[in-house]
């Protein structure tokens, strides 16, 4: 069952007459129809003009597909690695080999959960310091076997509690930077809900970043940074206006290189056919990279990420 937003109330009012609609009986058929079209143009003309707080929102719908769900749908002869070799398994962070398209590839990405359960267990895609170290062993291992690596970003940001800072949260986001720029291997990354400050950039600072087009990338969060500067996270919408997060708004800063386009409604209403899209995209960007000499892809990544902030 879709949760509806307040600004979906005419496509929760069509699918509620469509419940009450008979597929099987011919005078309804032509109405359900009807209907599906008028909502898949309702849909069409309410997700081409969402505003920023409206796209926060998209971007961590319940049902808004997680990093678990692409790999499942994207990748074949999925193998996961586990540890850190120092400390613990961080299930905020989940990664291991696969295939895309018989190519073999080392994935990484942040792992939210989509029930309660679940959302304890991955601690709601925030990652520890023995996550990031995860990930720059799993990115170690794709240069030792020269595999691309993808990542999936999805997190509000690292997570902020004491045992994490005692055991070095901000040094390990370091150290995984500097391993995702030295790494003489082809990286894509991709945000597909929300992408949320360092917590984000930690596995996100590759050669090609692409970004849902509903989805979310920042400093901060919109409730942070309101409560920053208003004292309070009622003032979250102007937030969200002013943190410039959209894909638009990162594609227009060059913070990102491509905007991977969503069916009408969100990823939530078409999480299959959006994994297609999706595979597609990451598919052609590991392809062009592979055409790039690797001391030149080293040196253009270095240039790109030393150049975002002076163009900013």
């Amino acid at each position: 069952m879709i949760n509806y937003f307040e600004f979906e109330k005419d496509i929760e009012k069509i699918d509620q007459y469509i419940k009450q609609l008979n597929p099987n009986n011919t005078n309804d058929i032509s109405k359900i129809e009807r209907l599906n079209f008028e909502k898949n143009k309702k849909l069409e003309k309410i997700y081409s003009n969402l505003n920023p707080w409206q796209k926060v929102q998209v971007s961590r719908h319940n049902e808004r597909p997680h990093t678990i769900n692409y790999i499942n749908n994207i990748f074949e002869d999925i193998i996961f690695l586990h540890g850190d070799k120092k400390y613990a398994d961080d299930t905020a962070i989940i990664g291991g080999f696969a295939k895309l398209n018989n190519h073999s590839i080392i994935f990484i990405g942040t792992e939210k959960g989509n029930t309660m359960d679940t959302r304890i267990k991955h601690n709601f895609g925030m990652a520890k310091p023995e996550g990031y170290r995860k990930s720059q062993r799993l990115v170690k291992l794709a240069e030792k076997f020269r595999l691309p690596v993808v990542t999936f970003v999805d997190t509000a940001g690292a997570f902020p509690g004491k045992d994490a800072e005692e055991r070095g949260q901000s040094e390990s986001i370091a150290s995984s930077i500097l391993s995702f720029l030295k790494v003489k291997t082809p990286t894509v990354s991709i945000i597909i809900g929300e992408g949320g400050s360092g917590g984000a950039i930690g596995i996100a600072t590759s050669d090609k970043v692409l970004m849902l087009e509903h989805s979310t990338y920042s400093v901060i969060s919109p409730e942070g940074c309101a409560s920053i500067l208003w004292r309070s996270t009622n003032y979250s919408r102007e937030a969200a206006n002013t943190l410039k997060l959209t894909s638009d708004d990162c594609k227009n800063y060059k913070i990102i290189d491509d905007i991977v386009p969503e069916l009408p409604g969100g990823a939530h209403r078409n999480p299959i056919s959006q994994a297609e899209i999706v595979k597609k995209y990451i598919f052609e960007c590991i392809e062009d990279l592979k055409k790039i000499p690797l001391q030149d892809l080293i040196k253009k990544r270095k240039n790109k990420y030393i150049n975002i902030t002076s163009d900013i």
